[in-house]
């Protein structure tokens, strides 16, 4: 099957400053100035057109950082990244303008992604249907529930048929009825050999939709294939985790911030 995403050796560094003094040592001086972060490092992997992968992970672990580079939201500080595609992101309120109607959004969003006005035109009854959000389709972003942005966000998601698909905990809002919905849509896609990351803590919603896991743990793929290989082992270490004392899990985050401040080097193969 040909490739859709490509990752080779890639980390995003954000710096962390305490103070705006800080930025400006940060610019002023040669070696620059503040705290290393790495959001993600080494990340080397490969997805295949009609994969449907589950990525998991504790709260920080990487998954955001990680379906923002691969919808281009965020460019890699190093690394590579190759994509035979055009992406979508579907995550809560992405890409909405809070001050715009729905209906402002929906065409602002298909301007953005390279949609003519009469493509727009033809393309805003079927989000209006899907996202089924009422009058309030002409209302400001700003007014909606959680529950009706990430609607209204995913309804436009899937009806621009991206190549590549990231939805990241959109179904973790909303009711059940709309979120069997959009499964039914995402089953199309795996049908029709769409890529498909699926960004979630429901581990439940994950073994019922994915083929495959990837498991970050500190910025790195601690385990990445088949998801009754994957599965298991994560929740093997969440179940551990989750009975350990205080101290202990107090220890292990520490050890992974300092992994994540500083840069770590794997050897390439010649």
């Amino acid at each position: 099957m040909s490739i859709s995403v490509r990752f080779h050796q890639v980390s995003k560094r954000y710096k962390m400053y305490r103070n705006n003094s800080e930025k400006i040592l940060d610019i002023i001086l040669p070696g620059g100035y503040g705290d290393d972060f790495y959001a993600l490092q080494n990340i080397t992997f490969e997805a295949s057109a009609g994969d449907v992968i589950g990525v998991v992970g504790v709260n920080g672990a990487g998954k955001s950082t990680l379906s923002n580079l691969i919808t281009g939201i965020i460019p890699p500080t190093t690394g590579t990244i190759e994509l035979n595609g055009e992406t979508s992101l579907i995550a809560i309120n992405s890409g909405l303008n809070n001050e715009l109607t729905g209906l402002e959004n929906i065409e602002l969003k298909c301007l953005m992604l390279g949609f003519t006005k009469k493509q727009i035109k033809e393309l805003t009854p079927q989000i209006i249907e899907f996202a089924d959000i009422g009058q309030f389709i002409e209302q400001p972003v700003k007014k909606y529930s959680s529950g009706m942005k990430s609607r209204l966000g995913f309804a436009i998601s899937v009806n621009v048929d991206p190549d590549i698909l990231v939805i990241d905990e959109a179904l973790s809002v909303g009711d059940q009825t709309f979120a069997d919905k959009c499964f039914d849509k995402m089953n199309e896609f795996k049908e029709a050999g769409k890529t498909i990351f699926f960004i979630s803590h429901s581990m439940g919603q994950v073994k019922k939709f994915c083929k495959k896991a990837m498991w970050l743990e500190a910025g790195e793929i601690k385990q990445y294939g088949p998801i009754d290989e994957v599965l298991p082992n994560y929740e093997k270490f969440l179940k551990e985790f989750k009975s350990w004392p205080k101290e202990k899990q107090k220890n292990f985050k520490k050890m992974v911030l300092e992994k994540r401040s500083k840069e770590r080097k794997e050897k390439v193969a010649e």
